[in-house]
């Protein structure tokens, strides 16, 4: 008499044994080829992601090389300025603020620029999207949402913000450098010095 089948699992899977007691052959095949599918896409998967990061590091060190240019010839120029004697301290002051504020601006400006370049260059976003509008939302962490980066870039978004927000503290430190400078020059070589209301 021919035995029922049976089911037997073995290893977390379960092997059905037909009459004659062996193993069904389609289905190990099956499960081969599905192990062997998902073990791909998960290859194929890290990579991508891994590459998402090598471009969003090396944009960030591009950045980061900008902000440093900006930082040394902003700092050295508050050195200098505030070497000249000035009888209106608090315009002088105001006036070398107000320049490295600008300075700044325009390289996150830049920055944004070279952001939306590498979008262009990897096809980070949709198909006619403006990608200096989408770089600007993403480097300035607004996230607005009505561009989102495509699938097999979406770690562009998250990283550009992350290179935003150290940029910005950045900005924020010169600043504070830049006026603390200004102002132990102005004082050091003999010029008129601060009231209290001058300084609050």
């Amino acid at each position: 008499m021919p035995m029922p089948s049976s089911a037997s699992a073995r290893g977390g899977r379960v092997y059905h044994q037909g009459a004659e007691g062996g193993l069904c052959l389609k289905e190990l095949k099956s499960v081969s080829r599905t192990a062997e599918a998902l073990d791909a896409g998960l290859i194929q998967q890290e990579k991508a992601m891994a590459l998402q990061f090598v471009v969003g590091f090396v944009v960030s060190v591009i950045n980061i090389m900008i902000h440093a240019l900006v930082t040394v010839g902003a700092v050295g120029i508050a050195r200098s300025v505030g070497l000249r004697h000035r009888e209106r301290p608090r315009l002088h002051v105001m006036a070398v603020m107000a320049g490295t504020a600008a300075t700044l601006m325009l390289a996150h400006t830049l920055e944004v620029f070279v952001w939306a370049l590498a979008y262009s260059l990897v096809g980070a976003a949709p198909t006619d999207s403006d990608l200096l509008y989408f770089a600007f939302v993403n480097y300035t962490t607004l996230g607005y949402g009505d561009i989102t980066p495509v699938q097999a870039w979406r770690l562009t978004g998250p990283m550009t913000a992350m290179n935003g927000i150290l940029m910005f503290g950045w900005s924020t430190a010169v600043l504070f450098e830049v006026l603390r400078k200004t102002l132990e020059r102005f004082a050091s070589n003999g010029g008129p010095r601060f009231s209290s209301a001058d300084r609050g």
